[in-house]
């Protein structure tokens, strides 16, 4: 029963981990295949990597990816307990499950789609805000051209999409708790938000702290879907929607430099590494049972 789940992780987790030589490298395609590409590719050193660093969009992606991921592992949080609570003190469990498969629904829609969504009320001539501000006498915005209003736009955006599937391994969390402590604390003159305060929270807060460690190892990776195809690949927009993910695709498909896609997806994984190893010891310091390992 294992062995089909250990092929898999031999062969897409651990034998690709041999390719992050290429980004040590100049890598040029040998009519031999790829390896022989690998092997007779010219050794470069830590040059990719300084190529990516020294480019004048260098700080703009690293901020963005950085910032944004802050803000949805912060907001993210937040809602995704928010919901969860909301949803297990709901009385009417069908209507429960109802609320918990409408917000699950757009976590299995792909960007493509969403981005169309999202184009249905930002579209220039024909867009629902549009239509609306008309309405009110205030002229169109031309959304896609305006980088002001992206961040928050993308923030919602993500939310939407992800917050319902979040809030499930919470949920769970809490459907797991023994019930025999609202009773004790309802005995005792608890209203609903002391029993949430001083129960349901405190419970979860080892989950909590569990997945934000794991978030946090993820912050130097962003969601390329989201980036790259809500803002419609939108020049205008690169200043607030461009991150380390989407320049190195645009880096790749138009200068076709696989060396320095290779490089940035290795920064992405040590700085991913060290975060999870950082945030983990800094939480055994402060308390080892809230610890991931």
């Amino acid at each position: 029963m294992v062995l089909p789940g250990t092929i898999w992780l031999l062969l897409f987790s651990y034998l690709p981990m041999f390719g992050t030589v290429i980004a040590f490298k100049n890598f040029r395609y040998d009519p031999n295949g790829f390896f022989s590409s690998i092997v007779n590719s010219e050794w470069v050193g830590f040059e990719n990597f300084k190529f990516l660093f020294n480019t004048n969009d260098a700080w703009v992606i690293t901020r963005n990816t950085v910032l944004y991921n802050l803000v949805f592992i912060i907001v993210g949080l937040i809602l995704a307990v928010f919901v969860a609570i909301v949803l297990s003190e709901l009385a009417n469990k069908r209507l429960s499950k109802i609320y918990q498969t409408g917000m699950l629904f757009p976590h299995f829609l792909s960007w493509v789609v969403v981005s169309y969504f999202v184009f249905t009320f930002l579209s220039v001539d024909r867009g629902l805000l549009n239509n609306m501000l008309e309405w009110f006498g205030i002229d169109a915005i031309s959304w896609y051209n305006e980088a002001k209003y992206w961040p928050f736009i993308i923030v919602l955006t993500s939310m939407w999409k992800g917050v319902g599937y979040g809030s499930i391994v919470y949920l769970a969390a809490i459907v797991g708790i023994d019930r025999n402590y609202y009773e004790a604390a309802m005995i005792d003159g608890a209203n609903k938000w002391q029993q949430i305060r001083n129960i349901t929270i405190p419970m979860i807060t080892p989950l909590i702290i569990i997945l934000t460690i794991l978030n946090v190892g993820k912050i130097f990776s962003a969601d390329f879907g989201l980036f790259y195809q809500v803002p419609r690949d939108s020049g205008p927009l690169y200043s607030v929607t461009n991150v380390i993910d989407t320049y190195v695709y645009r880096g790749l498909t138009t200068m076709g430099d696989i060396s320095m896609s290779t490089a940035a997806g290795l920064y992405q994984s040590i700085v991913g590494f060290t975060l999870v190893m950082l945030t983990n010891y800094l939480v055994r310091k402060v308390d080892k049972e809230y610890a991931l390992f």
